[in-house]
């Protein structure tokens, strides 16, 4: 819909806007208004070209879309009832429950077993475990290969399906190689085109999920949405989205949390939604309240940072890891919540 800055324009502003239109497949119709007409573009108006084009024009005051610019991920498209089933949980008919350390540390794999049995107990049905880590620091410990066989064993021995970051080209050939069976494109990386058209080409034809963290920046829904598009375009539809925070960080939490985004995201996608609350709040005595808020708010499911012994850990852990003691407390009133908001599923 095109909204002209004056109530009506001169036949060859018209003209003008009708030729880009045109151009790219589409018509102008205008609509007559008592204080202003408007100019409603018919056919696909998604071309961003074309967007830009009409809105470079000085007499033109905005373009309103009446199409949304996702063809996959929209809540209207054909996908909207496409299912996502990992850990004998169908995203959306149960809570999702992902736990695990922030990184495995290949000098002490027995702390991430222990780790991993202990996170099942509390009820995860998702074992997470940092095999590879994006720090600012360029000294501070990034991760190992060998700890991806330290991730896998603990997925052999509790049974739980496995969720790791991947960074580049290489990590995810030997993720997808190893069998982890969902992959986590973290906030550093979730405006990485390059790496989104990598990681989608590179299950497209498999039943890999990936989890998709938003970005540091406050960025816009739509492009928190369109990321996720970039994946799923080349053929797997298995992503999940995961709001963990945003920049500037509010006082007191390592982020701004934004777990409140829950409900604007599923006015516009059917993706299922997993909130990360401890990268949100990056204090692990705020993370069990923050938690319920995002399950309170309509999250799908939780991926919580949990350790054994946080103060033994490495990365995130010793300042935001929970206990499995906490953790499954908070597992516990988290389905409390979940019975409130969806009394017929459980």
């Amino acid at each position: 819909m095109i909204l002209p800055k004056v109530h009506r324009l001169p036949p060859e502003q018209v003209q003008e806007i009708t030729e880009i239109v045109e151009s790219f497949g589409c018509r102008i119709q205008p609509i007559v208004g008592a204080v202003r007409t408007i100019y409603a573009i018919v056919g696909d108006e998604r071309d961003e070209l074309m967007i830009n084009r009409l809105e470079g024009l000085s007499y033109i005051e905005r373009i309103d879309r009446i199409q949304s610019p996702f063809k996959l991920m929209d809540i209207r498209s054909d996908l909207s009832t496409h299912q996502i089933t990992i850990g004998g949980v169908t995203l959306g008919k149960a809570p999702l429950f992902i736990a695990g350390q922030c990184t495995i540390d290949p000098k002490n794999p027995g702390f991430f077993y222990e780790t991993a049995q202990a996170v099942k107990e509390a009820g995860a049905h998702v074992l997470r475990g940092g095999v590879w880590k994006p720090r600012t620091n360029p000294y501070a410990f990034q991760g190992d290969d060998k700890s991806l066989d330290i991730l896998m064993e603990a997925s052999r021995c509790t049974g739980l399906p496995v969720d790791t970051e991947v960074m580049d080209e290489d990590q995810l050939k030997l993720a997808l190689d190893a069998g982890v069976p969902m992959l986590q494109v973290g906030a550093r990386n979730a405006l990485n085109y390059s790496l989104l058209r990598q990681i989608g080409a590179a299950v497209a034809g498999r039943k890999t999920i990936v989890l998709l963290k938003r970005s540091m920046h406050m960025g816009t829904l739509n492009e928190f949405i369109s990321a996720a598009e970039y994946i799923a375009n080349f053929g797997n539809p298995n992503v999940i989205l995961c709001p963990r925070g945003t920049a500037p960080a509010l006082d007191g939490y390592r982020n701004f949390p934004d777990e409140s985004i829950v409900p604007l995201l599923k006015e516009r996608t059917w993706a299922p939604l997993v909130v990360d609350p401890s990268h949100s709040v990056g204090k692990a005595a705020y993370v069990p309240a923050c938690s319920l808020a995002a399950l309170a708010y309509g999250a799908d499911g939780l991926c919580i940072e949990a350790h054994v012994q946080p103060s033994k850990g490495i990365g995130d852990d010793p300042k935001q890891a929970l206990t499995p003691e906490v953790l499954a407390e908070t597992f516990r009133l988290g389905r409390e919540i979940w019975k409130l908001r969806h009394p017929s599923s459980l």
